[in-house]
């Protein structure tokens, strides 16, 4: 075995994901204005508040932020700062696929699933993005790692240390994370070497692993004193287990909770429920390239191998892999609450892992008729279904799709009828099922993204949440000559991260992120006002709205109480001048 090929990959991956890094800029505001904090205080970093003076923490787990926030100590903060941890998260998850592959099916294999996971469009977006779920698919990806390694032998700590990785998965991004789980137990209980007791006593202490790698923050933020600490922005108790639960728990499978019940409008919010909507316009373009490859080949695999012993190892790692493929799958595919087309990315391992395995086996076992056959037909069926993605952007790229289907319709023939032996037959399979979304993936690295609902390729800018637009240089210039607590408080999270990002001062965002958060109280925030820690009220701006539906009661105050005035296009109070008489 060589190691040129896997750093090549992996120096392809580094490439495509850290190459002009920056052009995203803040990326989503929310959390740029989190991390920002971060790298200013050090309660603000382990809660994720939005401010440095800890008002109200992000709607999500901080450990993303940890991240980001520690390299902008290092390195000092900037956009690049804020993002690298983002992209080597991504180059690692390449890394960690390939080898957990490579132990059960090759390093042929291994190189496949590597090379489909860099090659997912969502992939490429989220991880030079500065949402969670970067490193949220990093520490699943490192969980399936270790369910290899614990399966190989029956190894109670490699299990119990998948756990772990899993349970720093929820204080990324909560529930979300435990959706592999079932996954993860079932390859062990079905192909552990060792005993029915053994294996079901493993998994049991590696779901204690979980509990304890998850419940160790839950249990040090419900415990903190909360007049000294932010709110838990999303919660309803001002506590994250109810965040957990609610909002960030049940509420999104079910709706409720903070979540809109049923389906969101248009692709930004995922679109209609139901067994199509991986395929669908929200989520098609994002993960979907090699779905229906990953599961005709989970099929075929599995009938191939259906006669083999209990710990085969090709039939292990398509359970694993198949498993986190149609149980993520199945969960996306019928959430009632938010549901945004970036979360695939947790998808795309799965995808990944499952065609890597059964592409290589089904190529191994090409002189078998019905291995070539099926192999012959994934190779159809993905080029058929990458022109049917890239029709969906008919006005780029329009020849690709024509050069994509005629190689996979080459490939395919040459696979059935015989020509199979030779390796340039193999490496135009290859091109005709990934060619498509490499090309993709490369439009959506250099095609900047922002705003809150980032989507993949070149063309998906209409369907998302648009950017929001630079601060007024003359409020900014106000808010950098405050030497107060905070420089300003405004309704809602998105205005005063914009502001705090572009004045380097605290900025309140009152409500938090959809301004419904009684964070601050009317009473705290006029005790704040009467010991000077606040200098200006930031009302709306230029005719547009940024207010959530909370806050009221401080704007209508504030109003009552002070005098306005205009700084650039914004109407602002300063909270030292009240009205005279």
């Amino acid at each position: 075995m060589t190691r040129a090929p896997i750093i090549a990959l992996l120096a392809a991956t580094a490439l495509l994901y850290l190459w002009d890094l920056g052009a995203n800029g803040w990326g989503n505001e929310f959390y740029a204005a989190a991390v920002q904090a971060g790298t200013q205080d050090w309660t603000a970093l382990f809660f994720g508040s939005l401010d440095p003076g800890n008002t109200v923490t992000v709607d999500k787990p901080p450990a993303a932020l940890w991240l980001m926030a520690l390299s902008g100590r290092v390195f000092g903060f900037s956009p690049w700062s804020m993002l690298v941890p983002q992209a080597l998260a991504g180059v690692a998850s390449v890394w960690l696929l390939y080898a957990a592959v490579r132990r059960w099916s090759g390093q042929t294999a291994g190189l496949l699933a590597g090379a489909a996971l860099a090659a997912t469009p969502v992939a490429a977006l989220m991880f030079r993005f500065n949402n969670p779920d970067a490193l949220l698919t990093l520490l699943l990806v490192a969980a399936g790692y270790c369910t290899v390694r614990a399966t190989e032998k029956g190894s109670g700590r490699w299990l119990a240390l998948a756990g772990v990785a899993v349970g720093f998965g929820f204080l990324t991004k909560m529930l979300q994370a435990m959706v592999v789980l079932p996954a993860l137990a079932l390859v062990y209980l079905i192909a552990a070497p060792i005993g029915l007791g053994r294996r079901v006593l493993h998994v049991a202490g590696a779901g204690a692993a979980v509990a304890v790698a998850a419940g160790w923050y839950i249990a040090v933020a419900d415990l903190w004193p909360a007049d000294s600490r932010p709110y838990i922005g999303g919660s309803t108790d001002d506590s994250v287990l109810d965040l957990a639960l609610g909002y960030n728990g049940l509420g999104r499978v079910f709706g409720g909770g903070g979540n809109p019940s049923g389906s969101g409008p248009g692709t930004a919010f995922g679109g209609e429920t139901g067994w199509g909507r991986m395929l669908g316009l929200a989520f098609g373009s994002e993960v979907a390239w090699l779905l229906p490859a990953a599961l005709i080949g989970l099929v075929a695999g599995l009938w191939f191998t259906r006669w083999a012993p209990r710990t085969d190892r090709t039939r292990a790692a398509l359970l694993l892999w198949g498993g986190w493929t149609l149980v993520t799958a199945a969960v996306f595919s019928f959430m009632q609450g938010i549901t945004h087309p970036y979360y695939a990315v947790a998808l795309a391992p799965g995808i990944a892992g499952v065609a890597g395995v059964a592409g290589w086996e089904l190529w191994r076992g090409r002189d078998h008729t019905g291995a070539r056959i099926t192999l012959a037909g994934i190779v159809v069926v993905t080029a058929g279904w990458s022109f049917v993605l890239l029709l969906r952007d008919p006005d780029w790229q329009p020849w690709l799709r024509w050069a994509v289907g005629a190689v996979g319709l080459a490939a395919g023939t040459a696979i059935a009828v015989g020509a199979h032996r030779t390796w340039r037959v193999g490496a135009l399979a290859i091109v005709a099922c990934l060619g498509a979304t490499t090309a993709y993936t490369v439009a959506t690295a250099v095609t900047p993204h922002g705003g809150s609902i980032p989507m993949s390729g070149p063309a998906r800018a209409s369907d998302a949440m648009p950017m929001r637009p630079d601060a007024d240089p003359e409020l900014v210039a106000a808010l950098r000559a405050t030497d107060t607590r905070w420089a300003a408080a405004t309704t809602g999270a998105g205005q005063a991260g914009a502001l705090q990002l572009a004045s380097g001062r605290p900025v309140i965002g009152i409500g938090g992120f959809s301004g419904a958060d009684p964070a601050p109280t009317l009473a705290e925030f006029q005790r704040h006002v009467a010991d000077g820690a606040i200098r200006y009220y930031v009302g709306e701006g230029g005719g547009r709205s940024f207010a959530g539906p909370g806050g009221g009661a401080i704007a209508d105050w504030v109003a009552a109480t002070f005098t306005p005035a205009t700084i650039g296009d914004h109407t602002v109070y300063d909270l030292a001048r009240p009205r005279s008489g």
